[in-house]
């Protein structure tokens, strides 16, 4: 009996091999797709159509099973202070210089609704969907509807979790394991073109075996507007491992944080056989010191494109906000990226107030899977009329397009800090100059914040 079940866990040990061996690692290696996984996706396409007619209709027989919220729960009148203050204004016929008390009434509205739904807080939830995908993320109650959903549903957690989530952390091993192991060896060549070749490639391959880890399917748009070295690539920010999706198609010099434990030990191996950025704690607050070291890789026109993600933390997929200007500030040609995950296979956006690292992977290697669109877009350069700061926004405006996303002003240091004096300042000062007579362009903060830059 024993010798039976040695045999039968030899042989399905063997099939996990050739699985894990031969039809995902080899096929990513050489960037090849042999189409497995574009079923997959369309097999969950129809499952969740289908549970979204079947909620649908369980709605109208169950009316106690619960509606989910509207993305918004206030409307916002359109049109800026200027245009709804010169309007009050004109209309009580006030002249020039004369103060109203009524004025008050636009900043009280201004005030509730900023307490209700402000632009800010919800960028840091997860993105609101249409109906339930079968995840437990969304509302576990549709499950309850009818007896096929409850098959479906419990199907689906024993093939995410049985199925997936562990080939998905041998991929993910495997990935890290040579990434470590292959940088090492390599770092002991001569510099060189051999070198850099070798580091390219182990990177480019590695990169490409942890997205498969995740069941990712990547569409790159424009890949004619790839990145080019010596310059600087900028993409929208949500979740860590916006980093494995960008370099799959391409290789990157990363920028960021020296950290210690596992991510330390892969961040010194990574830099011995690439030119990775990496900065101590004190130098990241040095804003020169980051400019200085950021301007002379640049300058070096044959090292890697630096990647910098300026938003500084991560946002839920449907906005981009403030872009800090001291990626602007380097020079040479920015390029920037769109990155637009489809939340109906898994949540990509990662809530560092409210999961860990450990947590969101677990969270992402259980989910269905990840789809994602990454548009490169022309390359841009600051005019000689701009400055850093307005020239980071023209660059998040264009992402911001291109990806369907909402394009705000607002910093997204403002998930753990306070707001800035300086911003109530202007405020007050564009007042000061409505109740003058003074037209005023002044818009809200679009970059003049401290210059650190960031990555995943």
């Amino acid at each position: 009996m024993m010798e039976d079940l040695w045999q039968v866990a030899a042989g399905v040990f063997q099939v996990w091999i050739f699985v894990v061996v031969f039809l995902i690692m080899m096929p990513a290696m050489f960037g090849l797709s042999l189409g497995v996984t574009g079923v997959y996706i369309q097999i969950l396409v129809q499952i969740l159509e289908w549970a979204t007619v079947r909620i649908q209709r369980g709605r109208q027989e169950q009316p106690s099973v619960p509606v989910p919220l509207p993305n918004g729960i206030i409307e916002r009148a359109a049109g800026s202070m200027e245009e709804e203050m010169v309007q009050r204004r004109r209309s009580q016929s006030l002249a020039a210089g004369e103060f109203a008390l009524s004025d008050a009434i636009y900043f009280y509205k201004k005030g509730v609704e900023s307490i209700m739904d402000d632009q800010v807080t919800q960028r840091f939830s997860s993105e609101e969907l249409a109906s339930w995908n079968l995840l437990t993320r969304t509302n576990q109650n549709f499950r309850y509807i009818s007896l096929r959903l409850t098959i479906f549903w419990g199907i689906g957690v024993f093939v995410r979790y049985c199925v997936l989530f562990p080939l998905r952390i041998t991929l993910a091993i495997i990935g890290l394991s040579w990434l470590v192991i292959g940088t090492v060896l390599v770092g002991f060549l001569p510099d060189g073109g051999v070198k850099q070749w070798l580091s390219e490639l182990i990177h480019l391959t590695c990169y490409r075996i942890c997205a498969r880890g995740l069941s990712a399917t990547i569409s790159y748009h424009n890949r004619e507007n790839k990145p080019q070295k010596g310059g600087i690539c900028v993409a929208n920010h949500t979740s860590p491992i916006d980093v494995a999706i960008l370099a799959s198609d391409g290789c990157y010099a990363m920028v960021g944080q020296i950290h210690g434990g596992l991510m330390g030990v892969i961040q010194r191996s990574m830099v011995k056989s690439c030119p990775h950025v990496w900065f101590e704690r004190s130098e990241m607050k040095d804003r020169h010191t980051v400019t200085n070291r950021l301007r002379a890789h640049v300058a070096a026109k044959t090292k890697l494109p630096i990647l910098i993600f300026p938003e500084g933390t991560c946002i839920n997929n449907t906005s981009v906000m403030m872009f800090k200007k001291g990626s602007f500030e380097i020079g040479g040609t920015i390029y920037p990226v769109a990155i637009k995950y489809d939340a109906r296979f898994g949540d990509a956006f990662w809530n560092s107030s409210k999961y860990n690292m450990v947590s969101y992977l677990l969270r992402m290697m259980t989910s269905w899977a990840i789809v994602v669109n990454v548009w490169y877009l022309p390359p841009m350069t600051m005019k000689a009329d701009e400055d850093a700061a307005q020239f980071a926004n023209r660059v998040k405006s264009a992402i911001a397009r291109q990806g369907g996303l909402l394009d705000l002003a607002w910093d997204g240091g403002l998930k753990r800090g306070k707001v800035k004096e300086s911003y109530k300042e202007e405020q007050q000062k564009m007042y000061s100059s409505i109740v003058v007579g003074q037209n005023s362009s002044t818009a809200p903060p679009t970059g003049d914040t401290e210059d650190t830059v960031h990555t995943g």
